[in-house]
């Protein structure tokens, strides 16, 4: 069975906030297939189902990084309150107040990224685990590999392109 969503698309939208995995409001919107504001309206007519560990209100300085982060407009126009995020908890309650085919869906496919999420993170910090052992058990002889597996491990930083022209030097 073909999925809605691509997982991989879900997977970009989930971010790390407050220590936790979060999708916010309006990515979950488009997901959904309705508007921002109605999903908000959904959520505040069923408030007790969203306490602060299923779902929160980013504060100023949060949405200052997002936009930073992700390269999002100034703020002028659009959204008048901050955005909320929603944790795994969020989003499968969610499904009990959303009640259209494409909602179910869509939790559906939410919810296994989060749990494929949760299975890499597992086995990242145990090849880590495993890493530390052979390195106790082999010392020095080893010491340069196991360095260069490490390094493997971290993820690069991505490169950044410079903005603006390029100029030839004058001699």
């Amino acid at each position: 069975m073909e999925s809605l969503v691509p997982i991989e698309r879900i997977e970009r939208i989930i971010l790390l906030m407050r220590g936790e995995k979060v999708i916010l409001d309006t990515d979950l919107a488009v997901l959904y297939g309705v508007e921002t504001k109605a999903l908000v309206r959904a959520v505040k007519r069923n408030i007790d189902r969203f306490p602060a560990d299923f779902m929160f209100q980013l504060n100023n300085q949060e949405v200052t990084r997002l936009r930073c982060q992700i390269g999002t407009s100034n703020g002028r126009g659009g959204r008048r309150y901050m955005p909320y995020a929603f944790t795994e908890q969020g989003v499968a309650m969610l499904s009990s107040i959303l009640h259209s085919k494409r909602a179910i869906l869509v939790n559906v496919e939410i919810m296994r990224a989060f749990v494929r999420l949760r299975q890499m993170l597992a086995s990242h910090a145990d090849l880590a685990r495993k890493l530390a052992a052979l390195e106790k058990k082999y010392d020095s002889q080893f010491k340069i590999v196991f360095d260069t597996i490490r390094e493997m491990m971290t993820p690069p930083e991505p490169k950044r392109r410079r903005i603006g022209f390029i100029t030839e030097k004058a001699d």
